[in-house]
């Protein structure tokens, strides 16, 4: 599978300790990188490539630089589904009607999610990864077209809450997802997201990173954090993933018909 991080900070900190320590796990995860950075302003600038992470001139040169940011996005690939090229490499980015832009990044996969097959013709990729990002945006686009006007922050997390409660029966579904004010983490498969909470930050990870005091996210319940502290606990809907191989044998028999 893939590994995922995220970072919530009350001002702009130094990040290239933390982001060399995720990176340098691409050698079990070596089919793409991504990195999302937010910098002071709401859309992210992100940068992506579909290798290795450890071989990557790109990203040595990014890392390179003191990287200095109050919140980023990081994924590194190993696919299940989609193939390995720029357009399935995460995150996933896009903006909703009232102009606000969500960026995403996933681990896990989706088994019974027929109601996300109505957006790929509309992806640029392959990946479910892509189709839950186009997924969440309709559904925020729909609430904000039947109130005639921009969610507001809580109005955003039910919505959120509610799209992804309903994605994770029967599916894997780690997610981390930034809407320019809020952080949010949501994982219902056991011990694969965690938490650090210190220093006016929150990083969330796939893999403790550190010695310090990792917590699992909490889990089957979306979360939300602003500015490295937590504002919301969603209600858990108990759709936890159990892992079944199963699962992963009709998904590469699908894939490779498609």
């Amino acid at each position: 599978m893939c590994e995922m991080l995220g970072i919530s900070a009350k001002r702009r900190r130094e990040m290239n300790a933390v982001l060399r320590e995720f990176f340098s796990h691409a050698e079990r995860h070596p089919h793409g990188w991504g990195l999302a950075r937010f910098g002071d302003g709401h859309a992210p600038s992100i940068e992506k490539e579909p290798v290795k992470a450890t071989e990557s001139e790109l990203l040595g040169g990014i890392l390179g630089e003191r990287i200095e940011e109050r919140a980023l996005l990081a994924h590194i690939r190993f696919a299940t589904v989609g193939t390995m090229e720029y357009a399935n490499c995460h995150p996933f980015s896009g903006a909703d009607d009232s102009g606000r832009v969500w960026t995403l990044v996933h681990n896990g996969t989706i088994f019974s999610g027929a109601v996300l097959n109505d957006y790929i013709g509309l992806q640029f990729g392959e990946t479910d990864s892509e189709r839950i990002l186009l997924h969440l945006i309709a559904r925020v686009n729909r609430a904000q077209s039947s109130r005639g006007r921009p969610l507001t922050g809580s109005e955003r997390f039910d919505i959120l809450s509610s799209a992804i409660a309903a994605l994770a029966k029967g599916s894997k579904l780690n997610l981390l997802v930034h809407d320019g004010e809020f952080l949010y983490a949501h994982t219902n498969f056991r011990n694969s997201l965690h938490y650090l909470a210190e220093d006016g930050a929150v990083t969330f990870s796939t893999c403790p990173l550190s010695d310090g005091d990792w917590k699992p996210v909490p889990f089957t319940r979306l979360v939300a954090v602003k500015d490295g502290e937590f504002v919301r606990e969603g209600t858990p809907h108990r759709n936890e993933y159990i892992y079944n191989p199963d699962d992963y044998r009709l998904v590469y028999m699908n894939f490779a018909r498609l």
